[in-house]
């Protein structure tokens, strides 16, 4: 009986143990299971994810593709207006080649024209008797000629004459007459350092600038005293011409450049003097310009590079 009952409980304690152990491979299936669908699920919100995207980059690229074509048809638009600019560079450039070639023949023809203005008024200053003492307005006569056809000139004028300061002021006073101007009292002043100097220019073109600004001084001069004063200052020879005459304002110190430009209509001369005398010594290398500082009249600086 008790062996029955010993078989009995051994038996139990089996089916417990069996028990156990199916409960155990039950949990572990189940643990097993949770783990396979949690991966499950991950790999299914990757692949949403990734689905996601696709979907992303093919509305990108649809866009891409619009903004392609939309890029093609400006590209095409730009191309288009790029040969219209070309047509019409082309055709600026054609004309402003016609523009520089008759601009040049009609410089060459004004050269020439100029040529036998300057030859024929010299040859009138070289016949006059400067004693005389109608030469000097006859002299002057003959450079407002030769002024006209100095509007607008450009060219440099060769300068191939090594000459002395006092040599350009003793023709020009000659020239101009100013030496015999009764209005005003003349005088001419050099500084020592200027007594020697010698510039490198044109001596004819160079006396009909100094020439303008005599006879303008004495044009608005009508009493009181013209001085020409021959200076240094640095690396330039300065004519220097003041008179006690009406003066100008600092407001027209350029505008009396002008051609043509008068200020007083009462005045003679047809406003060509002091454009010509600038224009002259700007292609000498130099300059003539107002001394807006002066006071009591007006002073003008005719200066040429030593």
């Amino acid at each position: 009986m008790i062996w029955i009952v010993v078989i009995l409980i051994i038996a139990l304690l089996a089916i417990c143990v069996v028990l156990q152990m199916k409960v155990k491979h039950i949990r572990e299936q189940e643990v097993e299971s949770k783990q396979l669908l949690d991966d499950y699920q991950k790999r299914v919100n990757e692949m949403e994810k990734l689905l996601k995207d696709y979907r992303s980059l093919e509305q990108n690229f649809d866009n891409v593709g619009q903004g392609y074509e939309e890029a093609l048809m400006a590209f095409d638009k730009m191309e288009e207006e790029k040969q219209k600019v070309l047509k019409v560079k082309e055709a600026l450039e054609k004309q402003s080649s016609e523009i520089m070639a008759a601009k040049q023949q009609l410089e060459q023809t004004i050269l020439k024209k100029k040529g036998m203005i300057e030859k024929y008024a010299d040859g009138i200053k070289q016949q006059l008797d400067y004693t005389h003492p109608n030469a000097g307005n006859i002299a002057l006569l003959a450079n407002g000629i030769i002024n006209v056809a100095e509007v607008g000139m450009e060219q440099p004028i060769e300068c191939d004459d090594n000459v002395m300061a006092q040599d350009i002021a003793a023709l020009a006073i000659q020239e101009s007459g100013i030496d015999k101007f009764q209005k005003a009292e003349f005088k001419c002043q050099m500084v020592e350092e200027a007594q020697a100097t010698m510039v490198f220019t044109n001596t004819k073109q160079a006396v009909r600038a100094l020439v303008a600004l005599l006879d303008n001084a004495m044009k608005f001069t009508a009493q009181g005293d013209i001085l020409l004063l021959i200076n240094i200052d640095g690396s330039n020879l300065e004519f220097c011409v003041e008179d006690t005459g009406t003066g100008v304002l600092s407001d027209y110190a350029e505008k009396i450049f002008e051609p043509y430009v008068k200020l007083n209509d009462f005045f003679e001369g047809n406003g060509l003097g002091l454009t010509a005398a600038r224009s002259i010594a700007r292609r000498l290398g130099g300059d003539v310009r107002l001394d807006t500082d002066y006071r009591g009249g007006s002073r003008f600086v005719f200066s040429l590079p030593i």
